[in-house]
């Protein structure tokens, strides 16, 4: 493809600068905070839980928040994308798309970006909500979006799997097609970017798919064994995942090998790991949130929930904030995994926290939107 050689002249100077890879202070602008999906903020928990508002949109939000300019975007099951006031919980403007919308906004630059349940993807005006242009897939979209330079170093390129299987390379200026990829299944995550010029993403196909940025070209396969539902974190040159097998798996995507198999009881896991230092945070169906040595594939620590962990954790500082169905928040010590503090919403938190600005911000299937901080004086 023309320019592929530039983009990693251009692009990847970009990238190993820290720019997209790395948060802004004060923002958690798509899925897992940024390109690399490492579920980490740039703060720290609260010591204690203080509820500072609640937002009430009247249907579930199982979709996970973005924060940022001061503002909190997500989807509910009616379809309503919603801005918020980050400090206070105003809405400023609603977006109406054909079915429920689970995907996690992206915020990049002046606008928003999220698919739906309709099979579409969305730029919509960040201030103001208003349509800029529209991609039609031939599925639903359930999973974020996230993103790269363009070749040219003028623009960004967006990156989003649909349900029709196939991930999609788009301008985000344009909303026009770069390339597509076919894969043999559902595609339900959000892909995560490598500093080497490859994109990556697990499917319902079994396979974690390892793409060239460039040109969106295969450039290898790992079998995981059993479908993938959730997005796969990426540090360091390794990629971690959790499959419906039971299992959560490290690998090397430039050798296209499995390096450790990590299963502790027989359940799924459809939660999104977070990566901090040596340590691996996974949410799982048998209602525990696992911390797992990155070297070895070893527990550390485990914590109990009173629900399945389909949430996926956020590192903020030295604690885990990660949500259950069992109607609770949990802030966790990662150091050890004892419980710092939980505060009951009494409905299942299947979405994730975003963490920005000092704020902890959750949705919930009883149809509101939470937001934590740390107590007032």
């Amino acid at each position: 493809m023309k320019g592929a050689g530039l983009f990693h002249a251009a692009a990847f100077a970009w990238l190993a600068l820290g720019a997209g890879l790395k948060l802004h202070a004060g923002e958690w602008p798509m899925h897992r905070g940024g390109p690399q999906l490492q579920g980490v903020a740039d703060m720290a928990a609260p010591a204690k839980a203080h509820l500072a508002w609640t937002f009430s949109a009247g249907k579930p939000v199982k979709g996970s928040a973005a924060i940022a300019g001061g503002r909190v975007f997500f989807g509910d099951d009616a379809g309503i994308v919603h801005a918020l006031g980050l400090m206070d919980g105003r809405e400023q403007w609603t977006f109406k798309t054909e079915s429920a919308v689970e995907a996690t906004p992206l915020v990049l630059g002046d606008a928003v970006y999220v698919g739906s349940g309709d099979g579409r993807f969305y730029a919509l005006d960040a201030a103001t909500g208003a349509l800029r242009w529209k991609y039609e897939t031939g599925d639903k979209i359930n999973g974020g979006a996230s993103h790269v330079p363009s070749p040219d170093g003028k623009g960004d390129w967006i990156l989003v799997g649909s349900y029709d299987a196939s991930l999609y390379c788009i301008e985000s200026a344009t909303g026009k097609l770069v390339w597509s990829h076919s894969t043999d299944n559902y595609i339900n995550g959000t892909p995560a970017v490598f500093p080497t010029g490859e994109v990556v993403f697990g499917g319902c196909d079994a396979m974690i798919h390892v793409l060239s940025l460039a040109d969106g070209k295969e450039v290898r396969q790992i079998d995981a064994d059993a479908y993938i539902a959730s997005s796969a974190a990426v540090a360091d040159g390794i990629g971690y995942v959790g499959n419906y097998g039971n299992v959560v798996i490290a690998f090397d995507p430039r050798e296209g090998r499995v390096l450790w198999k990590y299963r502790d009881r027989n359940f799924a896991y459809y939660s999104s790991a977070a990566i901090a230092g040596n340590r691996l945070l996974i949410g799982g169906r048998d209602k525990q949130l696992h911390c797992i040595d990155r070297a070895k594939g070893e527990a550390l620590w485990k914590f109990r929930a009173r629900g399945v962990i389909d949430s996926s954790p956020v590192v903020c500082g030295d604690a885990v904030v990660v949500g259950s169905e069992d109607g609770r928040l949990y802030c966790i010590a990662l150091e050890d995994g004892s419980e710092r503090w939980a505060y009951e919403i009494g409905a299942p938190i299947t979405s994730s926290p975003a963490a920005a600005s000092g704020r902890i911000v959750v949705g919930a299937e009883d149809g509101n939107v939470y937001c934590f901080s740390a107590a007032q004086p």
